[in-house]
């Protein structure tokens, strides 16, 4: 075990001094830290976005939903998958060249932030607090999920494992903000992906073809192998359309956006979308695949008590398949793994809560780099405290905080970069209803028949249509980009204002 333990040290010592080395590229200022100068490559963008998005849920939770369900999970990843793929076809494009027609570093502040660069304060403090609360959960959630496998395959103390994950990104983020970050998750997605494929292999030679994983399957338990869920409430069509809002959900999360605000043109995004679908579905592929040969392979695991922090036994499927599959050398590799995708969404996380305090809550402080680096640090540490000291309902809340960013934050950047202006009331009440209506989901009669992202986002835009109908409002753009009408006859006033550069041209980008 000792040489497992090497392995996995490597690794960490690797990702640190690559997100070191970003300070050779570093410029002091709060826009290198927080949006890295948006000159960030397309094919950084799309490895840091995937390995963001693809969190310790992947190795954990989504391994243990395989595990237990069978081939249910393949219609939760495909779902999910095309949803994702519609937010990158669909709105990416526009929330980069928005973000850059406006020069905003965080998300809250381009949701907040008018065409002729009005601010609606209540809208951006409230996304701001609404970052923080659930990205800051969500973060200490990974912090405590990476802890978690360091105490089932060798018996750590939970703590250690908390304490070596925010140590990690702390050295990291302060070398070099969101630039460290990125880099640092390209060289994680690697690794990632590499680790869930060697297990794969390994249980593939155990277990046999893929067929005869069918056979096994069918052997322990017949519904593991049904492809169409039984007893649908509302039928198999609305179940996958659930998950393919959850993939959508995307559109609301601050540390996933951030990364196609950061990218160097507009233009980048369709290079950067090939690469992250690539990886995205070899990797969503030999997870559920792995999930499942852990289900033939140690079927013992649903009689077993859950490691702390975790709330069922399956999720223990992927660290104790790999100790008894995997040589030692191969154990710190797929640990390395499952460390690289808590801290590159932690650090996301972290870094996104940090723009939302210096930019959004605090505004006064938007332009401080010293204030930026100070709330990365005093958010690190929350997350370490709540890490250390709650319990699972800490797991709890990863779970439920994607939908409620994507619910909240969602509809309304959608109609944002598509040009539709909401009144700060409407926005306080569309944020309210979409976070109602998914926790109340959860809790619900329906919540094992469709996903809750699904009623979370049609809860906003039915009191935005309420609204409209109610006022009589015609359909109202908000004030344009930088540079762009929006059909309207412009005012003596602002043909008379000067336009700032172009940020992307400046840039030489297309």
């Amino acid at each position: 075990m000792l040489v497992a333990v090497l392995t996995f040290a490597a690794c960490l010592l690797v990702f640190t001094c690559i997100g070191a080395l970003a300070v050779r590229q570093r410029t002091k200022t709060t826009d290198d830290y927080l949006v890295a100068s948006r000159n960030v490559s397309p094919w950084l963008t799309a490895l840091s976005a995937v390995a963001t998005n693809n969190s310790g849920f992947m190795f954990v939770g989504l391994i243990g939903f395989a595990y237990r369900f069978g081939t249910e999970a393949v219609w939760l990843q495909a779902g999910w998958i095309v949803g994702d793929v519609i937010a990158w076809l669909w709105v990416h494009q526009r929330v980069r060249k928005v973000s850059g027609d406006l020069r905003v570093a965080s998300v809250p502040a381009l949701l907040a932030t008018q065409g002729d660069g009005r601010v609606q304060l209540g809208v951006r403090g409230a996304t701001g607090l609404l970052t923080l609360i659930f990205l800051g959960g969500y973060a200490a959630a990974q912090l405590k999920a990476g802890s978690t496998t360091l105490y089932a395959l060798f018996g750590w103390e939970p703590w250690i494992g908390v304490v070596i994950g925010a140590v990690i990104v702390i050295v990291y983020c302060f070398s070099g903000g969101l630039r460290a970050s990125i880099w640092t998750d390209a060289a994680q997605a690697i690794v990632m992906l590499v680790s869930m494929a060697v297990l794969l292999g390994y249980a593939m030679h155990h277990a046999g073809s893929p067929a005869t994983l069918m056979r096994g399957l069918a052997e322990q338990d017949p519904t593991l192998v049904e492809w169409i869920p039984s007893g649908l409430a509302w039928g198999f069509g609305v179940y996958c359309l659930g998950f393919v809002a959850g993939g959508f959900g995307a559109v609301g999360q601050p540390h996933i956006l951030i990364r196609t605000m950061a990218i160097s043109s507009a233009g980048g995004i369709p290079r950067a979308r090939r690469v992250y679908l690539v990886w995205f579905v070899l990797f969503s592929a030999s997870a559920v695949l792995v999930g499942l040969y852990a289900r033939v392979l140690l079927p013992e695991l649903l009689t077993e008590t859950a490691v702390q922090g975790l709330a069922d036994p399956a999720e223990h499927a992927l660290p104790r398949l790999g100790l008894e599959l995997l040589p030692s050398v191969l154990v710190g590799l797929l640990l390395a793994g499952i460390f690289s995708a808590t801290m590159s969404t932690a650090d996301s996380q972290i870094l996104s809560c940090s723009a939302a305090v210096t930019q959004d809550i605090v505004p006064r402080w938007s332009q401080s780099y010293r204030a930026s680096k100070l709330a990365t640090l005093g958010v690190t540490s929350f997350a370490l405290f709540v890490a250390l000291s709650a319990g699972e309902g800490v797991f709890q809340l990863v779970l439920s905080a994607w939908s409620a960013l994507g619910a909240t934050l969602g509809p309304l950047l959608l109609l944002r970069v598509f040009g539709h202006y909401v009144p700060t009331s409407w926005a306080l009440v569309m944020m309210g209803a979409g976070l109602t209506t998914v926790f109340a989901w959860e809790h619900g009669p329906w919540a094992d028949d469709v996903f809750k992202l699904l009623p979370g986002f049609v809860a906003p835009f039915a009191f935005y249509a309420v609204f409209r109908g109610v006022t009589g409002l015609a359909r109202r753009r908000s004030p344009p980009a930088v540079g762009q009408t929006t059909g309207r006859q412009m005012s003596a006033a602002e043909r008379a204002r000067p336009a700032p550069p172009d940020p992307e041209r400046a840039a030489g980008g297309p």
